[in-house]
């Protein structure tokens, strides 16, 4: 899962320390037993697999090179390379956490991760996500031979069609609250908040929150459900989708609610220079700086960053794809280094190839 990257940096960081709120009591979940990896990051299994599993890193000087197959598996991985937005969102994650936890008010504010798509909103979220975790456990170790495993982050998916009880019922997954068919909203909506308290999570990630349409009836209920839950979980929130503000969620009463109360981080397309800076540019050489290639050229790909803003327009999901797998086909058929032409013959997400390729009108001449 790849990012972004911090300014000037020469290596990519694999954490951020958000830091989480002070108190003890913080709820458990007996994880023995389970598979953390078999479980997607929406339900505490998968989510304390993911958080707590170590980020793939780069090669480091003076270690025993890697197998083929160790370096086929670190390229789909790949490293997490930091960007400005992500540390924009930590420091306003940390911040607003700290002010949730004196707050008394019903009306907390709140974040929203916006930008176009493959601009590495998700993973941004995750990121913050999984610093948070670590922090929390840091500052909050359990006692030797408990078996159980901390929860202090939930992470969840917006269905598509969303109702408002269906988003329940996600909330409700995430930590494994029971819920039957017969059960209303309401229910639903009481035995999570409930739960999630009890379990002491400290900080909701929301993602996919652009299918949200506050303009229909099922989207305007979907909509209060989500601020009914951030007034009765104890917790911070912060959702992710793509350009926010140009979509029905800001619309309306609800929306005009939901834009007073929370504040906006862009997490957008690189430029290809913003003054005297190269961000895009900047961007490559870090990305190129952790692969693990043997006969790869330091500097290539960065020589090429002009193309390679032109093939991605800059955002990094498509750019970390297009590396990802040049260095992958690289590995298999032994060439070891990436070039513009193994570069060109990697075929591209369509909204990135759209945008490289564009479709021209040709004008034909009818024969008489």
């Amino acid at each position: 899962m790849v990012t972004g990257l911090r300014r000037g940096a020469a290596s990519p960081e694999a954490h951020t320390d958000v830091g989480g709120p002070s108190g003890h009591g913080a709820g458990a979940a007996d994880v023995g037993g389970t598979g953390g990896g078999a479980w997607p990051e929406t339900t505490w299994q998968g989510w304390q697999h993911f958080a707590t599993t170590p980020p793939p890193q780069p090669p480091a000087p003076g270690k025993p090179a890697r197998s083929d197959q160790e370096r086929l598996a670190y390229h789909s991985a790949f490293v997490t390379v930091r960007t400005p937005a992500i540390d924009t969102l930590t420091t306003s994650v940390r911040t607003l956490m700290i002010l949730r936890r004196h707050q008394q008010t019903t009306a907390r504010p709140s974040l929203i991760v916006t930008g176009p798509a493959a601009a590495g909103k998700t993973t941004a979220l995750l990121h913050v996500g999984r610093a948070c975790h670590l922090a929390h456990t840091q500052q909050h170790p359990l006692p030797a031979g408990t078996a159980h495993a901390p929860l202090p982050v939930a992470y969840v998916l917006v269905p598509p069609a969303a109702t408002a009880k269906t988003l329940a019922g996600e909330f409700a997954r995430y930590l494994g609250v029971p819920v039957t068919t017969r059960m209303t909203q309401a229910q639903i909506t009481d035995a999570v908040c409930h739960t999630y308290n009890q379990a002491g999570v400290r900080l909701v990630l929301i993602d996919e929150i652009h299918r949200l349409n506050p303009r229909t009836t099922t989207g305007a209920e979907t909509a209060d459900l989500l601020k009914d839950l951030t007034e009765r979980i104890r917790a911070t929130f912060v959702y992710a989708g793509i350009d926010v503000t140009g979509t029905a969620l800001f619309s309306g009463v609800r929306g005009a609610q939901l834009a007073a109360r929370a504040s906006l981080v862009e997490c957008g397309a690189f430029p290809a220079r913003l003054g005297k800076h190269e961000p895009f540019r900047e961007l490559v050489t870090g990305v190129e700086a952790a692969l693990d290639l043997r006969a790869h050229r330091p500097g290539t790909l960065a020589r090429h960053a002009s193309y390679l803003h032109q093939r991605t327009a800059g955002r990094i999901g498509s750019l970390t794809r297009l590396i990802r797998q040049a260095a992958i086909t690289s590995i298999l058929d032994g060439t070891e280094r990436i070039t513009k032409t193994s570069l060109d013959a990697v075929r591209l997400d369509h909204l990135a190839e759209t945008h490289h390729r564009p479709t021209t009108r040709h004008s034909r001449t009818t024969p008489h």
